[in-house]
């Protein structure tokens, strides 16, 4: 809740790209970040991390030599994330400009890509635009995932979301429900 205001703001600033007014439970972080073995990841980019609250529950799992890059588009947010976060790289820019950004950090690709990106908040450009620059890093066999609310499936492009998932990634589950997340939401856990 410390950081609800700030979160609410970037809402009212940017609808678009920000998709709640509250931010993510920590049940839902540990969601997005249980599935994965720590111990296999090298490189891990965070899409959307807003106040920090997944880059916190994966900086607590990935090993020292692991790179961590967060990349937050709204200024204020990023800058929460960098205070909540002091040991990870947070970038201000658009997910769009992932690419270039590893090669900036010396990374060829990654292993991982969790996001917090309201995906079924975006149109079919824009889904398709970030999903061709997550593929410029993300190789074969690399994990993905991002969450969706429940709400959300009853949207078109939250229906297209899903049905673009099932045609990227060899593998798409869906995990339980947090349900005391606002609102309750599940996460997609993809493999390429």
């Amino acid at each position: 809740m410390a950081h609800h205001g700030s979160f609410l703001r970037a809402f009212f600033r940017n609808a678009g790209s920000v998709g709640a007014v509250a931010p993510s439970s920590e049940a839902l972080a540990n969601l997005m970040v249980d599935w994965l073995d720590w111990d296999e990841i090298n490189s891990v980019l965070e899409f959307g991390p807003g106040t920090g609250v997944f880059t916190e529950a994966i900086a607590k799992r990935i090993s020292h030599e692991t790179k961590l890059i967060a990349i937050e588009r709204d200024e204020e947010l990023a800058e929460i994330t960098r205070n909540r976060c002091p040991d990870v790289t947070v970038r201000q820019a658009c997910v769009s400009d992932a690419a270039s950004i590893c090669r900036e950090e010396g990374i060829e690709s990654v292993d991982a890509i969790l996001c917090g990106l309201p995906w079924a908040a975006f149109p079919e450009e824009l889904q398709n635009t970030l999903l061709d620059a997550m593929f410029e890093v993300l190789p074969r066999g690399g994990k993905f995932a991002t969450f969706a609310y429940w709400q959300g499936l009853a949207l078109p492009a939250g229906q297209r979301f899903r049905r673009i998932l099932r045609e990227h990634f060899s593998e798409v589950k869906q995990s339980p429900t947090a349900w005391k997340n606002l609102p309750p939401a599940f996460v997609y856990r993809c493999v390429r």
